[in-house]
């Protein structure tokens, strides 16, 4: 099989969520031969939530229970890029429009120097208008303050001085000599499924993040894709895809014999990086580090 560069995803929420086994976790999987680790973003687990999950969220059961409990992305990023040496560490994906430019653009480029410039920042919107109550950002516009968002961290990672004046953001020109280890900056990577958000990766980002869905679905979506990024006069061809794959069980992706299926198959199709998310399968970290033994050596055969 063609090499796929295969992450996971940290222990970092539900039954995994403990920060003192983020750094094993980490080491493991890095000497088990995995190429990236991944974090995701979840603020708030309402009540009586505003939003259902898009991935299978009902009445009843509106979003996984396991996001009740989940680590900050930063701190497990910290952790393992401390812990390892040569695996990317990515973010799939922080909610982008929650977050200041300025606090965004130094916590990434500290998490980028601290790890040896193997930082990938992958930004999205979220699907929870609850979130944006909480953090006092208004959810219409969310797209275009996304957009203004990347802007402007490209702006601080690589002007001198930098500064922005928007009605959005109003930022003086300053000087920040604390720079990425990688140059420009560290890779954007954008999710998203969405018309508007395939336009933007296109547009503006350095790859894209998609959930796993039948072939043909995501190859009418990467045309959006490349259509956009030529429109904008960019090289289609030098944007990555990393796709994501959740297993669940009841699912038509429940076990790791399934997900070394839907791999081998994600290759056959162009995709050369993916990420599992084992927290639907695991009981706790070990038994997650048994599994990911297991997958990584199915993918291999």
């Amino acid at each position: 099989m063609t090499t796929l560069q295969l992450g996971l995803a940290l222990p970092q929420y539900g039954a995994l969520a403990d920060p003192a086994a983020i750094a094993g976790f980490a080491a493991s999987a890095e000497a088990l031969g995995y190429a990236s680790l991944w974090v995701g973003d979840r603020l708030l687990a309402p009540v009586a939530p505003s939003d259902r999950y898009p991935g299978g969220g009902t009445a009843e059961r509106p979003y996984p229970p396991e996001f009740a409990r989940f680590v900050d992305p930063f701190v497990a990023l910290t952790v393992a890029a401390s812990a390892t040496k040569t695996v990317r560490l990515g973010s799939s994906t922080l909610s982008g429009p929650l977050y200041s430019p300025v606090l965004l653009a130094r916590t990434a480029t500290s998490l980028d120097r601290l790890s040896g410039g193997r930082l990938d920042l992958g930004l999205g919107l979220s699907w929870l208008r609850d979130e944006y109550t909480a953090a006092g950002v208004p959810w219409r516009g969310r797209g275009a303050r996304l957009d203004e968002l990347i802007e402007v961290l490209r702006t601080i990672w690589t002007a001198d001085p930098a500064g922005h004046h928007s009605g959005r953001w109003e930022i003086p020109d300053s000087r920040f000599d604390l720079r990425p280890m990688q140059r420009p900056h560290p890779p954007v990577l954008v999710g998203g499924m969405s018309d508007a958000a395939l336009r933007r990766v296109g547009r503006l980002a350095d790859g894209w993040l998609p959930t796993r869905l039948p072939a043909d679905v995501l190859g009418r979506m990467w045309a959006v894709v490349t259509e956009s990024a030529e429109r904008a006069g960019r090289d289609p061809g030098r944007l990555r895809r990393v796709l994501r794959l959740n297993p669940v069980p009841g699912s038509a992706c429940a076990s790791v014999a399934d997900v070394a299926t839907q791999l081998k198959e994600a290759v056959a199709e162009g995709y050369r990086e993916a990420l599992v998310d084992l927290h639907y399968l695991a009981g706790d970290v070990g038994q997650a580090l048994d599994l990911a033994d297991e997958l990584f050596t199915a993918v291999q055969r």
